[in-house]
Parts: C-alpha cells; sequence; structure tokens
C-alpha cells in the first residue's frame, strides 16, 4: 500500500519543489497551503507522514506540530520539520512541540528522498506491528468467547441433563423392581433401558468433560493433559504415555485451553490416520518456555502432501499462533510424526523485566 504524504508549506516554489522531488516515488502526494488548512486535511486523509514549514504566517509550524499532537487522530502521525532555522532552541522547540525529525533549508534532494523514505517504512512497520497485535488481542477474546459458552453448556449437561438421567434411571429402576416376576419379558425390557440411560448418561458425562475438563480449572494443565491422556489411551487402546516436569508454571487461560485441543486433536488424528500403536506426551518448561510434544510410532506422511489431515493440522497452527505460540510438525512416511508447540514462559518475562526495572 503506498504512503500518503503531505506537503504544508506557504511559499509556493519550496512546495512544487518537495513534490517534485518526491512524485515517482510510489507515494501518494497532497498538499496545503497554510497551518488551519494542514489540520485539516490531515484529520480528513490521516497521512502517514506530514512534512511540514516551520516558517508560515499566522500559524507557524510549531503550533501546527502542537495542536496535531493533541488530536488523537493524528497523534501518531510522523512529522518533519522543513526549516532554515538551525539553532539550538529553534529544534528543541520542534521537539516539544512534537516534532520526529528536521530537515534543513536549502535541502539536499537526495537526503530528502531517504529521510522520507527511512520513516515510512518505519510507519508502516510499527502499523503493521499494532494491527497484528489487535488481532491476536481480539483472537484471544474469541477463544476466551469459545471457551466461556462450552463451559456452559457442559456445565447444562452435567447438572441439569445429567440429573434428570439420573432421575430417569431411578424411576425405570423402581418401575422394573415393581414387576410381577411372572412378567420376565417387560422386566428384561425395563433392564435394558435402564442399562441404555446409563450408557447414554455416561456419553453425556464425557461430552461435558472434553468440552471443557474440569481438571483444567481445578488442578492445572498438567494435571488435565495426564488425566486426558490416560482416559484415551483406555477408550481407543492406544497406549500413549505422559511425561511432564515437577514444576509447571501457572500459564493464561488461553494457553492452557490450546495445550489441551491441540491434545486432543492430535491424539485424534493419530487413531485415525496414523495407524500407530504407541504416542508419547511431554510437557516441558524452562526459564524461557513451555513446550508440548505429542510424538508417535505411526506411518507417518510428508506434510506438503497432506489432503483431508490438513484442516485439523492448519486449525491448530492457527490457534497456537494467536494464541502466542510457535507451531512445527516434523513427519517421514514410514517413520512417524512429532508436533511440537512452544509458548513464552511469561512468568519468568515478567521476573527478568521486574529485575530490570
Amino acid at each position: 500500500m503506498n504512503s500518503t504524504i503531505l506537503v504544508v508549506d506557504d511559499e509556493p516554489s519550496a512546495r512544487e519543489t518537495i513534490l517534485a522531488i518526491l512524485e515517482g516515488q510510489g507515494y501518494i502526494l497532497e498538499a496545503a497551503t497554510n497551518g488551519p488548512e494542514a489540520i485539516q486535511m490531515a484529520n480528513k486523509i490521516t497521512p502517514d507522514l506530514i512534512l511540514l514549514d516551520v516558517m508560515m504566517p499566522g500559524m507557524d509550524g510549531f503550533k501546527v506540530c502542537h495542536h496535531m499532537r493533541e488530536d488523537a487522530r493524528l497523534r501518531e502521525v510522523p512529522i518533519l520539520l522543513l526549516t532554515a532555522l538551525d539553532d539550538r532552541d529553534s529544534r528543541l522547540r520542534g521537539l516539544r512541540a512534537g516534532a520526529d525529525d528536521f530537515v534543513a533549508k536549502p535541502f539536499d534532494p537526495q537526503e530528502l528522498r531517504t529521510r522520507v523514505g527511512t520513516i515510512t517504512r518505519l510507519n508502516r512497520y510499527r502499523t503493521l506491528l499494532e494491527q497484528r497485535e489487535h488481532i491476536k488481542e481480539m483472537a484471544e477474546r474469541v477463544i476466551e468467547a469459545q471457551e466461556e459458552e462450552r463451559l456452559r453448556i457442559s456445565r447444562e449437561i452435567h447438572d441439569d441433563i445429567g440429573q434428570a438421567l439420573t432421575a430417569h434411571q431411578i424411576q425405570l429402576q423402581f418401575i422394573r423392581d415393581n414387576i410381577p416376576d411372572d412378567r420376565s419379558d417387560l422386566k428384561k425390557s425395563l433392564q435394558d433401558l435402564v442399562v441404555e440411560t446409563s450408557q447414554t448418561f455416561a456419553k453425556l458425562r464425557l461430552l461435558a468433560q472434553d468440552l471443557r475438563p474440569p481438571l483444567l480449572d481445578t488442578f492445572g494443565v498438567a494435571p488435565a493433559l495426564k488425566a486426558y491422556c490416560s482416559d484415551f489411551s483406555r477408550r481407543t487402546g492406544l497406549f500413549t504415555n505422559f511425561d511432564s516436569d515437577e514444576t509447571i508454571p501457572e500459564v493464561s487461560d488461553t494457553i492452557s485451553v490450546t495445550l489441551y485441543r491441540v491434545l486432543q486433536e492430535s491424539l485424534s488424528n493419530i487413531t485415525r490416520h496414523a495407524d500407530a500403536s504407541q504416542a508419547w506426551v511431554s510437557l516441558n518448561a524452562d526459564e524461557d518456555e513451555i513446550c508440548l510434544t505429542v510424538q508417535d510410532n505411526g506411518q507417518g506422511f510428508h506434510p506438503e502432501n497432506v489432503t483431508h489431515k490438513g484442516l485439523g493440522l492448519q486449525g491448530m497452527k492457527e490457534r497456537v499462533t494467536l494464541s502466542g505460540g510457535t507451531f512445527n510438525l516434523r513427519s517421514t512416511s514410514g517413520e512417524g510424526t512429532i508436533l511440537t508447540i512452544r509458548f513464552p514462559n511469561k512468568r519468568s518475562s515478567l521476573a527478568t523485566k521486574a529485575e530490570a526495572e
């Protein structure tokens, strides 16, 4: 995207000279002839850079710069003052007014192009970083909202539907026990209903746990991952070994949930696609990062050739990236797959920052 530059100078010749120097450089060039016009145009177009002459009648460049810095929309726009004043006091006055830099008149065309190019690149980079941070914050809020909704549904399934099924099962058992012994066929039918009700309740309880595992909120991420691996082995028959450092630092809810969801998806992929007999899961932490690794001894695959696997892998990668982590997948046909995700150890980062301060 081309940068928009606003040139402000009351002298037509100086203004046209600047425009001529910057023309053909890929910029969108706009011009204003005085301070009030510059403020009005800047609010309208929100430029990426303002080249502002200091010596203008009525409202000089210092006042224009000060006014723009008080405007929330223009506060972060870089301002390059164009001035013939080279004394220390004038430069200090410009910096206090909010200018980012100076170019002395008469200026060298090559120097002006270079200074403008440097500032616009830095400004675009800063804007990109801000946009990325904003997207990350929005993604975290979306993940938090999803997990809150999962928690609500999980509680409704466990508490409301679960209690209703339990009452239903007790009533069926009561009716079964009070049927005459000569109605064995009816007793058997009711017993079948009791068993089906019990099985349905067990499935709903498992669904509620998958939606939002209570261990994650009660005991933390390591016990929750260990319990999931144990339960997964029992349900699927895939031997799943879990190993963890003795002490795992407390992490944010976003990270703990991401670790849990990645583990769920990874083990599910192994049972569906890997034809593996074993899986190994490890959760480790050091001063710099927290790392989850999921490995299997399955048939492996070439990551660039994934088809139906791609959506699950892409979903995991996007979730990890949006949560502030890194995602790495290594797989070779016949040699299994290793998935690793890493998150910064924020507690360590905060401690280091506090020590530095």
